[in-house]
């Protein structure tokens, strides 16, 4: 067991960035999850269950960190629309510290309370919503992206009243582990208003603490390299795990990358570029197809905020190098997922594999199990789809890129891990008739395994 690291730089921006908030008390606290995996990284590991309640269910302050919550304040353009009326609304920086690696990390709530930005929002998280949490974040750290980890989820004892759900519903709140919170949008909001110092004293705390090694000919300027880098590689991970985040919008992307805030979230059954996972996006804005260029809109947003402390000569790089970087992304993610290294056409081998989901719109996951390490594995009920014409140009080129078979066992099951929405609906139905919560505790536990396969082979 480790020993937790507090830290409290937030403060170091000053009282503009954010509002002293009071958590939401309570009818219940019921422990439902604890990511104890996550926990050892930043040495919480050790606290017992009426700890961890105390602590993510009553916010009590953990020792050496923030001794109040911290409501965020931040602007963002939400489907391309700019909202000065946002910050964190249902959740607060509860706590800070250092994980394993020396990296500061935050703890940031979900329906923890109303605050100042609330609006009319009740401050509430829906206990569906936070399994559903649970369930992107494991799978996308077992897909090897950069994601929030779900923390903690506590069931509250309230009942509330929803209109996109059967109502009334019960209520929990989350914790959610993140390298960082800094939004797009918290730079936006310092740019709306004007503020160069306000916006210079951001810049500089991003590149302390997430990004000390961004070069670049101001500090702006290398702030913005590292945030094309990073938003290329997010949109890259998000199409290689056919992954569909539903609202990219500019308060929900922050500097380092990380992918968090899940919401109307989807895996898409097939390599549909038009495939969407928000049911309001009826323009199809933040489809499956689309999220690169949903990443590199936001990126032009923050590089117009940080116009106001820098020219236009020193960013329009960053902004150029934005295509070329999320390629190579993808290039790294495709090579990664099929688990082979680079060869002698890597570019035409992405071609390939783009090609052969789009025409055969077969599920991907199903392409990836099958074909892990660059070679076909056994029998497979996509095999007349592998031998068809969709597939012709893969099979030509992939034989350069076989190497030894996987060796975990996960590569010899009959069927890959996935998370399809009707797999998700499935593991919610017994929570919610019969506080069944198995369903959900073996599908982590293969989603896990999952992961390990694809660290270890």
């Amino acid at each position: 067991m480790s020993e937790f690291h507090p830290a409290t730089t937030i403060l170091e921006l000053g009282p503009e960035f954010y509002d002293p908030v009071r958590p939401a008390a309570f009818p219940q606290t019921i422990l439902r999850f604890r990511n104890d995996r996550a926990a050892a990284e930043i040495g919480l590991d050790g606290l017992s269950d009426a700890e961890w309640l105390a602590h993510f269910g009553r916010f009590q302050p953990l020792p050496g960190s923030l001794e109040t919550p911290l409501a965020l304040r931040y602007h963002g353009h939400q489907f391309r629309t700019y909202n000065p009326d946002l910050g964190d609304g249902r959740g607060f920086l509860f706590a800070q510290g250092f994980d394993d690696r020396g990296r500061l990390m935050d703890l940031g709530t979900k329906g923890s309370g109303q605050t100042p930005w609330s609006r009319a929002g009740d401050g509430r998280l829906t206990l569906k919503g936070a399994v559903r949490e649970i369930l992107a974040t494991e799978m996308l750290e077992a897909l090897g992206l950069l994601t929030s980890r779900t923390f903690s989820v506590i069931e509250t004892g309230e009942e509330l009243q929803r209109s996109d759900e059967p109502s009334p519903t019960r209520g929990a709140v989350l914790v959610r582990l993140n390298h960082s919170h800094v939004r797009y949008g918290s730079f936006q909001r310092q740019a709306y208003l004007q503020d160069a110092d306000a916006l210079n004293r951001l810049v500089g705390y991003a590149l302390r603490h997430f990004a000390p090694d961004a070069s670049g000919p101001s500090p702006a300027a290398a702030l913005l390299d590292h945030v094309v880098t990073t938003g290329s590689r997010l949109a890259a991970q998000f199409m290689v795990a056919g992954f569909v985040h539903g609202v990219l919008n500019t308060d929900n992307i922050n500097i380092t990358g990380e992918s968090f805030d899940y919401g109307p979230w989807r895996f898409a059954p097939a390599w549909d570029p038009d495939f969407t996972a928000a049911y309001f996006d009826h323009h199809g804005l933040y489809s499956f197809g689309r999220q690169a260029e949903a990443l590199q809109w936001n990126a032009f947003q923050l590089a117009g905020a940080l116009r106001l402390i820098a020219p236009l000569e020193e960013l329009r790089p960053a902004l150029e190098a934005f295509p070329d970087r999320y390629q190579a992304a993808l290039v790294t993610a495709m090579l990664a997922r099929l688990g082979v290294a680079s060869g002698p056409d890597d570019t035409g081998l992405v071609r390939a594999i783009e090609t052969a989901l789009t025409t055969s719109r077969m599920n991907p996951d199903r392409f990836w199990f099958d074909w892990r390490g660059g070679t076909r594995r056994g029998a497979s009920p996509a095999d007349a789809i592998y031998d068809g014409d969709a597939f012709a140009a893969f099979r030509a080129i992939v034989p350069a890129y076989a190497g030894p078979p996987p060796s975990h066992e996960y590569w010899s099951d009959a069927e890959p891990c996935t998370m399809l929405i009707d797999e998700v609906e499935a593991i919610w139905a017994p929570i919610a008739a019969a506080d069944d919560w198995s369903a959900l505790h073996a599908k982590i536990a293969a989603i896990r395994r999952m992961g390990e396969a694809h660290s270890t082979s």
